[in-house]
């Protein structure tokens, strides 16, 4: 089969290349050769996020049915697109890497985050959001979460390494390789005892949804429905980086530099 937005690579460690955000990672599941799933982003970077209203984004919503304009279809098809399919790929029965460099915003945070391990580039930008996938304040803490939503501005991958959002991070050349090596070792794993690592995977997650995790998902995105009233609203201009406003984030990001670079001591 082939896919017209994403390169799906198979073998012992199956490689799926987002070209955009996409819903496909049921043929590496079931592939029984397949011991572990990496994703990574087409090109210098994981993943801009939502592609909001763009040519790609319109036809894929008009193929799939998800283009319903009444209030009770865009709240369903956004429940759908934002929350059940991140939640559902969160719980694949095989361990996921996310390989990042370069630009992860919005969306693309929503989709590593789904991930079980990320792996990142010391050139990653994370720039996280609080709507339509409320995992944020879970993957680097309440009152980090509200220093970097409040401020709006990137994450460096030093700093999302840090607070625990991202597991290792490496210099650009080594990312891949460093990504491919642990991946193998973890397909190695899985194949030799796949019920092992599937048992860890779940209770590991099974924790966190007895900790609330996935009920504070679904009020998070139902509060967030009642806010918005899931109405068009006009998005702001894309010379201030659309949605997610990707220059005031560069900006906010340029004025904590120094405090970042005091703290981490890093290059």
């Amino acid at each position: 089969m082939e896919y017209k937005d994403i390169i799906y690579q198979p073998g012992k460690v199956a490689r799926v290349i987002l070209n955009r955000p996409n819903y496909l990672f049921e043929r590496a599941v079931d592939d029984d050769e397949v011991g572990a799933i990496v994703l990574s982003g087409a090109g210098d970077n994981f993943s801009s996020g939502h592609d909001i209203s763009t040519p790609e984004d319109v036809e894929h919503r008009k193929a799939h049915g998800h283009d319903r304009k009444d209030r009770f279809g865009r709240y369903k098809d956004q429940r759908y697109i934002n929350m059940e399919n991140t939640l559902r790929w969160r719980n694949l029965p095989k361990p996921t890497i996310a390989m990042v460099r370069g630009y992860c915003i919005f969306g693309a945070w929503m989709i590593a985050s789904s991930m079980d391990i990320i792996f990142a580039s010391k050139n990653a930008l994370f720039l996280p959001s609080h709507f339509q996938y409320f995992c944020v304040p879970w993957d680097i803490g309440p009152r980090k979460a509200k220093e970097v939503l409040f401020e709006h501005r990137f994450m460096t991958a030093w700093e999302a390494y840090d607070h625990d959002f991202v597991n290792r991070v490496y210099p650009d050349e080594k990312l891949e390789e460093e990504t491919l090596a642990y991946a193998d070792r973890v397909a190695e794993n899985y194949l030799s005892q796949p019920f092992r690592l599937q048992t860890t995977k779940f209770s590991i997650n099974h924790m966190m949804d007895t900790m609330g995790f996935s009920t504070e998902i679904e009020v998070g995105y139902n509060s967030y429905s009642t806010m918005m009233g899931l109405q068009e609203k006009e998005l702001p201009h894309p010379q201030q980086g659309g949605l997610a406003r990707t220059s005031v984030a560069k900006e906010n990001l340029e004025l904590t530099k120094p405090w970042l670079e005091s703290v981490h001591h890093r290059d």
